[in-house]
């Protein structure tokens, strides 16, 4: 797997290139700044850009509309972004193309190796990996009126979980229920979110993004 990091900070820039390379990964490019990222996007077609939210010049949101910027350049990248803190407006701005192959870190995990390396080939691999603190401060600002509050806690688990990226077997284990009992919690998710089956749009994907714009402010 071929990855390029977008990290201003040159101790940590090092730090997980010499992590992932140590776990097998192949790091062709390490850029300190949002330019840098999409030069070396544009030169070695990476299958993962693992990205900063907050780079230079401001360091406010130039990693992040990097990132966005390198997926439309490149359909099909996957990106993982990390962040010291929960930027909810950037979360969801990032998901707007589409949740599949993106993922969202506090950079607190990266010192968990296998949740990092987890969440890393999730998202290289087609799917979502949200930290669950983003999900839970997500969650803490719910707004009625978008779907969600007609869920149950149990159904915003499920839903939450789903933003991890988690499948349903996943889920099952984690919240102690059948497959069966998922699978059911997802066929209400979908229907209190109005979901109905169209070629157009994968539900779990739509039902994710519901959740996270739904949870924006």
């Amino acid at each position: 797997m071929r990855i390029v990091i977008a990290e201003d900070d040159t101790l940590l820039r090092q730090g997980l290139s010499l992590l992932l390379e140590g776990e097998g990964f192949q790091v062709v490019a390490a850029a300190g700044g949002p330019e840098e990222l999409l030069e070396a996007v544009r030169e070695h077609r990476p299958d993962v850009a693992v990205v900063d939210v907050r780079m230079p010049p401001t360091h406010t949101d130039e990693g992040i509309r990097a990132a966005v910027r390198a997926r439309r350049e490149q359909p099909g990248l996957a990106v993982l972004v990390l962040s010291a803190y929960v930027e909810q407006s950037f979360a969801t701005e990032l998901l707007a193309d589409g949740a599949s192959r993106i993922g969202y870190l506090l950079k607190e995990r990266v010192g968990r190796v296998e949740t990092f390396v987890t969440a890393l080939r999730r998202v290289a691999e087609g799917g979502t990996a949200i930290d669950p603190e983003v999900i839970a401060q997500l969650f803490a600002a719910r707004r009625s009126g978008d779907g969600l509050d007609r869920l149950s806690a149990r159904e915003l688990e499920v839903l939450s979980a789903m933003a991890e990226g988690l499948g349903n077997a996943a889920i099952a284990e984690r919240l102690f229920v059948t497959d069966n009992a998922v699978h059911k919690h997802i066929r209400n998710i979908f229907a209190k979110l109005d979901l109905a089956p169209d070629d157009r749009q994968d539900r779990r994907v739509a039902a994710v993004l519901r959740y996270l714009e739904g949870n924006r402010r």
